[in-house]
């Protein structure tokens, strides 16, 4: 029931971006640094520096954006796809893999609704440390002040904006279109994304059933989940580095800006050579593995059933 494919979109939702969000913290972070000052050599060394920084609670900035709108953002996803797949098989017959494909399409545009400002804020949140640090860094590299108040004063304190402040900012300035700022970007990365996983995990689950009438075991979905997102997270990197440098309102020093898709990738090109397009990539599969493994866990083995199923029980 429709119902129950919400219920267990957003529980999966839920516990993925829960165990994984300190990773994509450093993804955002590691794609977001360009060639001026580095802050991070890798996801390790990011991890460590934000903990040492900004302390334990600082790997969850923008975590609460994340977990408020990844329930429906997830429910969209996976109940769309199945959507798709129920009318594009009306013949009774396995859907092709062109069908998949179509299906998968349907599901990655129908999420971006959700998707876009939800990753407007969090990117927002995720990196105000690093350009706090990177400013602050700049300041002690400096030399010292010739005057003796501004000495005493000592370095100003960067406060740092809420997702609240955030949205109202924006929707003051701009109107709804500030929240859904890098929409083609994310269109771009997320429709290709489940045009690849949707019919790749569905194969691939295939391959772990016994029956065709019969789910396959909960650990082949997870194990399935896992390779069909990071396979399809790796193959979109590109796309996901150009979304998070346009949705970026702030920048590092002697950081480039951009004016759209067009620009953005003519400059990174130019500017960090090829290898920049795969920035974080490593971070991104090892986000979206376990996230992907988790959520065709839980929406498989159908936890929002049991709980429903509960429901008319408890009340006789």
């Amino acid at each position: 029931s429709l119902p129950a494919k919400l219920i267990n979109g957003g529980i999966a939702g839920l516990i993925g971006v829960t165990c994984v969000f300190p990773i994509d913290l450093a993804k955002t972070r590691l794609q977001n640094q360009q060639n001026g000052q580095r802050m991070y050599s890798s996801l390790s060394d990011c991890l460590i520096k934000t903990i040492r920084s900004e302390g334990y609670f600082g790997m969850y900035r923008g975590a609460a954006v994340n977990l408020t709108l990844v329930t429906p953002e997830k429910a969209i996803k996976l109940a769309a796809n199945d959507f798709f797949r129920h009318h594009l098989s009306k013949d009774g017959k396995n859907l092709t893999l062109l069908k998949e494909m179509l299906a998968g399409c349907g599901a990655g545009t129908c999420q971006v609704i959700v998707t876009t400002p939800m990753e407007m804020l969090k990117i927002q949140l995720q990196d105000a440390g690093r350009i706090a640090a990177q400013r602050k860094l700049m300041a002690e590299q400096a030399p010292l002040s010739s005057s003796p108040a501004a000495a005493a004063a000592g370095p100003a304190v960067e406060r740092r904006p809420t997702a609240t402040q955030i949205t109202r900012e924006l929707l003051r300035s701009k109107g709804i279109a500030g929240l859904y700022k890098g929409l083609g970007a994310t269109l771009l990365r997320d429709v290709p994304f489940s045009i690849v996983y949707f019919p790749l995990f569905a194969n691939l689950n295939k391959l772990g059933q016994k029956d065709p009438n019969v789910k396959a075991p909960f650990y082949v979905s997870f194990l399935s989940g896992c390779v069909a997102g990071s396979t399809a997270a790796v193959a979109v990197n590109p796309c996901d580095v150009i979304k998070t440098r346009l949705q970026s309102l702030q920048r590092g020093v002697n950081e480039d800006t951009y004016s759209g898709i067009l620009d953005c990738t003519k400059k990174i090109w130019q500017r960090e050579g090829p290898t920049a397009f795969f920035k974080g990539a490593y971070c991104r599969a090892l986000v979206i593995a376990p996230l992907f493994g988790i959520a065709q866990v839980v929406y498989f083995v159908g936890i929002a059933e049991f709980l429903l199923d509960m429901l008319p029980k408890r009340r006789a």
